[in-house]
């Protein structure tokens, strides 16, 4: 179906492109020459072929880069540029073919004009050489492979972490008391002797480092 549309889109952009190129052509080179005749210029005037010539370009490069199907740049691209060609065969043949005199929104029509100057056969290649890019057409490329979604071998491991409170601690700790005391026999205090009233000083350490005196 995308072959069919593309093949009528093909056959109404060619005459459409023709058209609109001989009016911008024509109007824009009949301003320029008004301007060297009068020895002034008014730059709004080349507005409308501009206009023309922007729509044609348009036309054209949807037609010839959308990856639709190379038949409507084909057909578009032969009829631009058989015209031209039939010059090197008969050309007063083929300008008598051509209708002369026409208008179109009051501006003359000079249909001759683009395939006299060569315009119809450049474009009208291009759109050949469009054409001839088959890898353009083909579909766009699937997801690469490396791309692919992994097998369950090749997933990465899922690390889980506990948040409970206190935090597991894998090294050798001392192991959890209620509280008590050490069970470990501290030294014991000195004992008081037999006669000594309990309100006296406790007794001092025998032992004291030479050389210190005792003072009071």
């Amino acid at each position: 179906m995308r072959h069919l549309w593309s093949f009528l889109a093909g056959l109404v952009v060619a005459p459409v492109t023709w058209v609109l190129v001989t009016l911008g052509q024509d109007g824009s080179a009949g301003t320029v020459h008004r301007w060297v005749e009068i020895g002034t210029y008014s730059t709004p005037n080349l507005i409308e072929p501009a206009v023309y010539l922007g729509v044609a370009g348009i036309l054209l490069g949807l037609l010839g880069t959308l990856r639709f199907s190379p038949l409507g740049p084909l057909v578009a691209g032969l009829l631009l540029v058989i015209p031209y060609l039939g010059l090197f065969v008969s050309p007063f043949t083929v300008r008598d073919w051509i209708p002369e005199g026409w208008k179109m929104l009051g501006d003359p029509l000079p249909l001759r004009q683009p395939v006299e100057n060569g315009t119809l056969f450049l474009i009208g290649m291009l759109l050949l050489m469009a054409v001839l890019s088959g890898q353009r057409w083909r579909q766009w490329p699937g997801r690469p492979a490396a791309e692919a979604e992994l097998t369950p071998a090749d997933k990465p491991i899922e690390q889980t972490q506990s948040f409970s409170w206190p935090p597991a601690d894998t090294t050798d700790t001392a192991p959890l008391t209620l509280g008590y005391p050490d069970a470990t026999p501290t030294e014991p205090l000195p004992r008081r002797t037999a006669g000594e009233s309990p309100w006296s000083a406790p007794p001092r350490a025998t032992g004291r480092p030479e050389g210190t005196t005792e003072t009071r």
